[in-house]
């Protein structure tokens, strides 16, 4: 199973240039890849960019970039991969996700109507855009023609729903998932291998980011609750949470229960179930367990609030 770095992940209150440090500390470890996350501070490809200027080696990933037309459209995404590649010399990987209508129309003022079509026709139209060869339209039909190399990294679609599965299956070369735990991988990969078949393609691989924290102290586990707390309503998760044991915290935040109240409710093993939280000899075990779900890629994503850079998680769980 690979393990990768998630640099920029979940808007939170660390400090605006962490993923840099994030990056520089896996690339100095020998870790393959990092990703970089899209969100209200953060362009994915501007980090993305500014990584492989700082660093040796590390192979880049932009996104998950939302999808919604009216955000970002799958030339703007080719385009940005394609020109961070230019100025990297690294291969350079895009993510989609449908984001949130939080941010879709909270921070972009734009609606966010048919997201799964959306990323489905998204998803299409990229695996041609990133290979298009210098001298072929920019798109097709255009009278532009293309300067660039092909960036040279993987598609990735981020699937949860059974339509977004299907259109990883369809299209990209990787799937993502997020906070899972092996139950979980073990019933998406199923899904996934399903229509994967009914699509006739070779399945992607499987990707998950999950929150780490190795010997977490309280700053870093709290880090990590603060994260879940947003998913407790989201339908899928809240059954996950609840049959591990967390009901009274889904039922809290069912309620709209503020972030204190939720934190307060949601125990350190909450951040255990569906991640790598806790000792060193019991985050390796716990990666044996997404590793016998026949995880192909765990996608670290570090708390940095009481570890700044993530050094003492990624130092400890870094390439042998």
């Amino acid at each position: 199973m690979d393990i990768s770095v998630v640099a920029a992940a979940r808007e939170d209150d660390s400090p605006v240039e962490e993923p840099l440090r994030v990056a520089a500390v896996a690339d100095r470890l020998g870790y393959r890849e990092v990703w970089l996350g899209e969100g209200p501070t953060w362009d994915a490809f501007v980090p993305a960019t500014a990584v492989g200027r700082a660093t040796g080696r590390v192979a880049l990933t932009a996104g998950p970039v939302a999808v919604s037309v009216s955000v970002r459209d799958a030339y703007s995404v080719a385009r940005g991969a394609a020109s961070t590649a230019a100025v990297t010399g690294r291969p350079v990987g895009v993510a989609l996700g449908t984001s949130s209508k939080r941010v879709v129309e909270g921070v972009h003022d734009r609606p966010r109507v048919r997201p799964a079509a959306q990323l489905e026709e998204t998803a299409a139209a990229l695996r041609v855009l990133l290979h298009g060869e210098p001298g072929e339209p920019v798109v097709p039909g255009s009278g532009f023609r293309r300067r660039q190399r092909p960036p040279g990294g993987p598609l990735t679609v981020a699937a949860f729903g059974e339509r977004a599965i299907a259109t990883a299956a369809a299209h990209a070369d990787r799937m993502l998932l997020d906070v899972v735990s092996p139950e979980q991988v073990r019933v998406l990969r199923a899904k996934m291998l399903t229509a994967a078949e009914r699509a006739g393609r070779t399945p992607p691989r499987l990707a998950a980011w999950l929150p780490a924290a190795v010997d977490p102290d309280p700053a870093s586990l709290t880090q990590v609750l603060r994260s879940l707390a947003g998913y407790l309503t989201v339908p899928g998760y809240r059954e996950m949470f609840t049959a591990a044991g967390f009901g009274g915290a889904v039922g809290l935040a069912g309620e709209g229960a503020d972030t204190g109240r939720l934190l307060r409710a949601l125990p350190a093993e909450a951040a255990a179930a569906v991640g790598l939280v806790g000792g060193s000899d019991a985050v390796r075990a716990r990666l044996g367990d997404y590793a016998a779900a026949r995880l192909d890629e765990v996608a670290l994503v570090p708390a940095t609030v009481g570890d700044p850079g993530g050094e003492r998680t990624l130092t400890a769980l870094a390439p042998g």
